[in-house]
């Protein structure tokens, strides 16, 4: 591809760890948060809890990962919105996994595919667009490369997950106003749906709705952690009250969950991360209860389903919002400290197949999801040299006519 390559690939961001190896420090330059450096805070304004810039993470993995990525061509998009990051997991050709980040404030709800990818932030929804040709790579070792083409600004609604509509809108999980929502193109959002026993469009996330599942290119399914139409009331249901709602009929499809995410629509089934107990499971619509599958060590939010594979996000678990919960009880059952990191797990039986751990200053994830016929991917940053110097254009200047 014919662009500016100056930077090589540590300067671009990305690292590489021994697939043979337990564990390994991360050592990557990093890009900073925002097109300019963040203006001081006030005097008064709380510290912000970890720098974004100078995060200490190790991350390890499982002995198989590189070569399952790489036999089934599929990377790995993962957020956090605890780091402020996006990271990319792929292999490359050393037989080695890779992970590339970059930093982006509050990375929160994260889907994508081999040609773009949509990234809800701070009170941002960002698209990404990758601009390399199937035959093309980038610093002689990435298969993609995603720019950041397009960030609409939202504001600050706690924006959760993100679906895809098979009209090409984006429908996003509008967490502070209970409801989901698409974009505006003059407001900072535009409301679709709200469950029945919420009575007016609020900013106080009473229901703590966050997960969504779409079904044939339409929202269909999401969660919330109870039914309290208060401003800030589900913390006080957090350990049975969680449902999930049918979106057309507005009918509860599942009941008595503890903090549940994450629903996605897979192999005829819907599948949903009880994350209050660490287990991933299925709806029995017939008792409207969940059917547990596998238990994860952690905190389970975020999920992607390729196939009859899955791949589940774990969070350690938070001071005070996430303890006392039936998690709690689980891990001590089994003598198991819990996780920060993802866990690809079998559908069929629900073994863990192989897995990714964080270590060090990163705590929590949000989001995941696969990337198919994606082998090792990068992402521009907002304060490269590259995001001004990667310059790709299509034309349309047709040829002049010659004259015989």
């Amino acid at each position: 591809m014919n662009n500016q390559q100056g930077n090589n690939a540590d300067a671009a961001g990305a690292a590489d760890i021994q697939e043979a190896s337990d564990k390994a420090q991360l050592e990557t330059g990093l890009d900073t948060v925002g097109a300019d450096a963040p203006a001081p805070a006030p005097a008064a304004a709380p510290q912000a809890p970890l720098d974004l810039t100078q995060l200490r993470c190790e991350k390890s993995c499982s002995r198989g990962l590189a070569g399952w990525l790489a036999s089934n061509k599929l990377s790995l998009a993962i957020s956090s919105y605890q780091s402020g990051r996006v990271y990319l997991v792929g292999s490359d050709k050393q037989g080695r996994v890779s992970f590339f980040e970059r930093i982006f404030e509050r990375a929160m709800g994260i889907v994508g595919n081999a040609q773009r990818i949509y990234l809800g932030g701070l009170y941002q929804l960002w698209r990404f667009e990758n601009v390399l040709r199937s035959n093309e790579i980038i610093h002689g070792q990435f298969d993609k490369c995603y720019v950041p083409r397009n960030a609409q600004t939202i504001g600050d609604v706690d924006i959760h997950e993100l679906g895809i509509c098979s009209n090409g809108k984006v429908v996003f999980v509008n967490t502070k106003y209970s409801c989901l929502a698409e974009l505006s193109q003059t407001h900072s959002f535009k409301a679709i749906w709200k469950p029945k026993f919420i009575s007016k469009l609020a900013p106080e996330d009473r229901c703590h709705l966050n997960g969504l599942a779409m079904v044939d290119g339409k929202p269909k399914y999401v969660t919330a952690v109870c039914k309290s139409d208060a401003v800030d009331g589900w913390r006080d249901r957090r350990r049975d009250g969680g449902v999930v709602i049918d979106v057309e009929t507005d009918e509860i499809v599942c009941e008595g969950l503890s903090m549940p995410h994450s629903p996605r629509w897979a192999g005829g089934k819907l599948w949903v991360l009880n994350a209050g107990s660490g287990h991933l499971g299925w709806v029995d619509f017939a008792t409207k209860k969940f059917v547990p599958l596998a238990f994860v060590p952690g905190f389970a939010r975020g999920l992607s389903i390729i196939g009859n594979i899955a791949a589940v996000g774990l969070s350690k678990p938070r001071n005070q919002r996430f303890e006392g919960l039936q998690l709690d009880d689980e891990l001590r059952q089994r003598d198991a400290e819990p996780w920060c990191g993802v866990q690809i797990i079998s559908l069929t039986n629900g073994d863990v197949m192989n897995w990714i751990r964080f270590d060090g200053d990163v705590t929590e994830l949000f989001d995941i999801s696969f990337l198919p016929n994606v082998r090792n991917p990068m992402m521009i940053g907002l304060r490269t040299p590259e995001i001004r110097d990667l310059i790709t254009f299509e034309s349309e200047i047709a040829k002049e006519a010659v004259a015989p």
